[in-house]
């Protein structure tokens, strides 16, 4: 079943074209890498999903019953202030305020969540600590939480490893392989080709040659294409 729907859409801003005439369905429980150079068009992609920014024409349809709010969103760089004095679980509980606007308190069954999502991150040890104690990769697998608190159903990560040790990558990817095994359907960019083949099963690949098919499809087309590519 598709869960998202990009129909010939052009994207770009200020009157200049980034991504032209862009068509590919996300179905439930898909694994979709993004990949490309540099000013390709990904995050802008990504932004024109969660209607953080308008296409220049096409269309972006969700599912019918999956609402804007249903989509958990973990940027490259986070917006919370590295000096920001919250625990993790408040940070992690912060991921459910885009659901009942501006509150003080949470439902039983929201902190029942989070401290769900915290365990599936494997950071429930740290959830008293503050977040600016913490290294790198905690404080992705926290964000990952959050994000995972604001909808279970589709994540978008755009380039969730960005500065993290080789260690803390490969947990991370383990974790976000593990929730996709669990039913969560992944939208995920990334700079490194070898990492979308090894993780994803579905590629769109953004930028003058652009693709989109399953994985073994992509093997077979950078066959064809050669070298370099």
């Amino acid at each position: 079943m598709a869960q998202l729907t990009v129909d010939h859409v052009t994207l770009g801003y200020e009157g200049r074209v980034i991504v032209r005439d862009l068509s590919f369905i996300v179905n439930k429980g898909d694994y979709l890498c993004i990949v490309g150079e540099n000013g390709s068009g990904k995050t802008t992609l990504m932004r024109t999903i969660l209607r953080l920014r308008s296409p220049m024409s096409g269309s972006i349809q969700l599912e019918e019953g999956l609402e804007q709010n249903d989509i958990g969103y973990l940027p490259q760089r986070s917006s919370i202030r590295q000096n920001f004095p919250a625990s993790v679980s408040e940070i992690v509980l912060s991921g459910f305020l885009g659901r009942g606007g501006r509150r003080f308190f949470y439902s039983r069954n929201e902190r029942k969540t989070a401290a769900a999502c915290m365990d599936q991150m494997g950071i429930t040890s740290l959830s008293g600590r503050c977040f600016t104690e913490l290294s790198g990769g905690q404080k992705q697998k926290v964000l990952l939480a959050r994000a995972l608190c604001a909808a279970q159903k589709l994540l978008l990560l755009d380039e969730p490893v960005s500065g993290l040790d080789p260690e803390a990558t490969a947990d991370m990817y383990d974790r976000i392989r593990d929730l996709n095994r669990s039913g969560v359907t992944i939208i995920m960019i990334s700079h490194d080709i070898q990492v979308a083949i090894q993780e994803a099963d579905h590629i769109l690949r953004m930028g003058e040659t652009m693709f989109f098919g399953t994985k073994k499809q992509y093997l077979e087309q950078i066959r064809k294409e050669g070298p370099g590519v």
